[in-house]
């Protein structure tokens, strides 16, 4: 079973920075056939998915709310996916979540999904707020 834990969230005011990062606990995690996405989820809103990459081959991917601001990034040596964030704006507050999305190795390589369908295995989530 694999199991993410996510960290690094946080209270900022608009314009600061966060990072967060996404650790996979499985020792067995064969990071090569997994995506990982970052999701969030508003009060009062959907969840949304705003980037994510392919530990294959490190494509990435981003929503145009995040385009130019967040940056994610692996760390293959700790099994961790991070999510610099930068120039918050209040609108980004909301429960960041990372989840993990299996690939067969005939489906390599695979472009990651920001629709959480697929993603199987889910982190508890950690909050970001971002005010004044």
């Amino acid at each position: 079973q694999l199991q993410l834990v996510e960290s690094g969230g946080g209270l900022v005011q608009p314009g600061e920075s966060l990072r967060l990062s996404c650790a996979a606990s499985n020792s067995e995690f064969n990071f090569n056939y997994y995506a990982i996405g970052w999701f969030r989820q508003a009060p009062g809103k959907e969840r949304e998915g705003i980037s994510c990459v392919s530990l294959s081959d490190g494509r990435t991917h981003y929503d145009d709310s995040v385009q130019g601001r967040f940056t994610i990034s692996i760390d293959n040596a700790k099994n961790t996916v991070s999510l610099q964030m930068n120039s918050l704006k209040p609108e980004d507050t909301a429960v960041y979540y990372c989840a993990a999305k299996f690939f067969l190795i005939t489906d390599l390589p695979a472009m990651c999904s920001m629709d959480s369908v697929g993603y199987e295995y889910w982190g508890q989530g950690t909050q970001v707020s971002v005010s004044s």
